[in-house]
């Protein structure tokens, strides 16, 4: 049999499961890696069901080996970050490849290729596929399990993209709060005076009210992240599509609305890290995993972390501590309701107010993600 490579596009239902499954055969040995659900993936890739694909043109990819799949990636050409940023960057992303530069160059290659026919100038990732999504090689905090929408790779993975001529372009900080590491009390009194001072109002989401506080959520994020490197505005219609994915583990207490004189002006959410349930799942809820869930969540009560997963204020009121008040709240609520620690991630390391924010209440750098792109 053949060792050549053989790269194929993505045509039917088989193929398509191939490309979900392909993690699970890579990385069965890993401690470490968290298997995503199937079926939530399955629902990902759904160009008819997921609105991303309304701006977006993408395609997936498959190295063959021997007759056996040993790699993947996927491109993607976002219309709305083009738009908005008036460039032209085409996207790779869910690349996967065994320790073999020959595999992962081929893939590689074949994205370039792709991208630069459609006529892209510059190649970044990885983005699966946006930077709403899992972003980002993983190069620091290899020995500890990712959090909730956070990718986790080989070690080898960022040294063969670099070893094709990948370069860093953006580096992106995971800090750490535990409460072991009590939270400063003269932080404590800092932001209740940036409070009193600013006559800034938090309140917790209402569930109830979903769509009310989801368009509301929306408009701020829209606003809050508009000068973020690598942003894309999310169309309503996707943001909702999000909002309902992420509904069932939406803690609503760690869901943060702030007014400042009664006008909308920031939001955070912290979710439950629930990878510590689905790393014992293999990527299946059924027919025993979702009693597992229910188990872990509502009776043993296994999950101990969260994710600070979003912040954006809006740009007229930065500058006023409510990052700060957002990190303060989400701690002592956090400890209030029985978790141990939280992970705020994703922050550019360019975001000079945000990781001032998190070094001032004691949270320790754990993990970094890193962004490459080379010219097509």
């Amino acid at each position: 049999m053949s060792n050549s490579i053989e790269v194929i596009e993505v045509e039917s239902s088989r193929q398509l499961k191939a490309f979900i499954m392909l993690p699970f055969r890579l990385y069965k040995d890993e401690p470490y890696w968290v298997p995503p659900l199937i079926s939530e993936r399955q629902q990902f890739f759904d160009k008819e069901k997921n609105p991303f694909y309304r701006g977006a043109k993408t395609k997936l990819f498959l190295a063959m080996k021997g007759g056996e799949i040993v790699g993947r990636i996927a491109t993607c050409i976002n219309y709305y970050h083009n738009e908005f940023h008036m460039d032209k960057v085409g996207f790779f992303g869910f690349f996967e490849t065994i320790d073999d530069f020959e595999v992962a160059s081929k893939l590689l290659k074949v994205a370039m290729i792709t991208l630069k026919s459609e006529g892209m100038e510059i190649m970044r990732g990885p983005m699966n596929f946006s930077t709403n999504h899992e972003i980002g090689f993983l190069i620091e905090g290899f020995d500890k399990p990712p959090t909730v929408m956070n990718p986790y790779n080989k070690p080898y993975l960022p040294k063969l993209a670099e070893k094709f001529g990948l370069k860093k372009v953006m580096d992106l900080n995971a800090y750490l709060v535990s409460k072991d590491i009590p939270m400063p009390e003269r932080q404590i009194k800092i932001v209740q005076k940036i409070k009193e001072r600013n006559k800034i109002r938090i309140r917790s989401a209402n569930l109830s009210k979903f769509d009310e506080e989801v368009r509301l959520i929306n408009q701020i994020y829209n606003q809050a992240w508009v000068h973020n490197w690598g942003f894309v505005p999310m169309p309503e219609d996707e943001f909702f599509h999000m909002g309902k994915s992420l509904k069932e583990i939406v803690d609503e207490d760690l869901l943060l609305i702030a007014y400042v004189d009664d006008e909308p002006a920031a939001f955070s959410m912290a979710v439950p890290d629930v990878n510590q349930i689905l790393i014992d799942l293999n990527g299946r809820l059924f027919p025993f995993g979702i009693l597992k869930v229910l188990w872990n969540t509502k009776i043993r009560k296994k999950i101990t972390g969260v994710r600070m997963l979003t912040m954006g204020v809006i740009p007229k009121f930065q500058k006023r501590g409510i990052d700060n008040l957002f990190f303060v709240e989400t701690y002592l609520k956090g400890i209030e309701k029985g978790y141990q620690w939280a992970e705020l991630s994703w922050i550019l390391e360019t975001n000079e107010l945000m990781n001032r924010a998190a070094a001032n209440m004691g949270a320790v750098l754990h993990k970094k993600y890193r962004i490459v792109e080379m010219p097509i």
